[in-house]
């Protein structure tokens, strides 16, 4: 989904903490990058576009986020809070398992068709920093393994004792392997039909696994 571009919560992972992290410079500089990072790409924009756009000087800059790279996880972080958010949200609010995950679905879709919309940011992320071993790399793959076993649980209970019980971590991964190329795919090939060959595919999982 399109990221919204208001700051990470405060966390001991996003580089500040207290007043500091909670400051209106803070959040102007993170809300910012968030936007130009989504839709310009991360590497394409430099510390002295955030500035100049934020606007902020370089020692303000430096006192929240001590790297361009502190501003990156900050940035994810925050995305990754409004997609649990949502999750959690359509989990909260469903009448069965099933239900929750069409509506997991459906935030996918729908997404699909915001005209910010510019792809998933962890897979656009994912391509600039493809070292396993880099800060920003490890904090796409936590959110990825955190939704994988979200689905994992959510499948389960719906496959419950079925004699015809697929695998819940299966289906959870095909559910992301469809996830991300109707993200990846969906400028290519139309908004519509790829948002609705998405829902076919939930609602096949749904049916044809149990």
């Amino acid at each position: 989904m399109a990221p919204r571009t208001r700051p990470a919560p405060d966390s001991p992972n996003n580089g500040s903490s207290g007043k500091q992290g909670r400051s209106e410079a803070r959040e102007r500089l993170l809300s910012t990058a968030s936007r130009l990072f989504y839709r310009e790409g991360i590497r394409a924009v430099g510390v002295e576009r955030i500035l100049a756009e934020a606007p902020a000087t370089r020692a303000t800059f430096y006192r929240h986020f001590p790297s361009k790279e502190d501003l990156v996880v900050a940035y994810l972080h925050g995305v990754d809070a409004d997609m649990r958010a949502g999750v959690r949200a359509a989990i909260e609010t469903a009448p069965a398992p099933e239900d929750a995950l069409r509506a997991i679905g459906a935030a996918v879709a729908d997404s699909l068709t915001s005209p910010e919309f510019r792809g998933c940011a962890f897979l656009k992320a994912a391509a600039e920093y493809p070292d396993p071993d880099d800060q920003v790399r490890r904090v796409i793959l936590d959110h990825r393994a955190w939704y994988t076993t979200t689905l994992t649980e959510l499948f389960a209970q719906v496959f419950g004792n079925s004699p015809r019980r697929g695998k819940p971590e299966h289906a959870a991964r095909h559910f992301v392997m469809m996830r991300d190329g109707a993200m990846s795919g969906a400028h290519l090939d139309g908004v519509d039909s790829v948002g609705d060959a998405f829902r076919r595919g939930v609602e096949g999982l749904l049916t044809l696994l149990h």
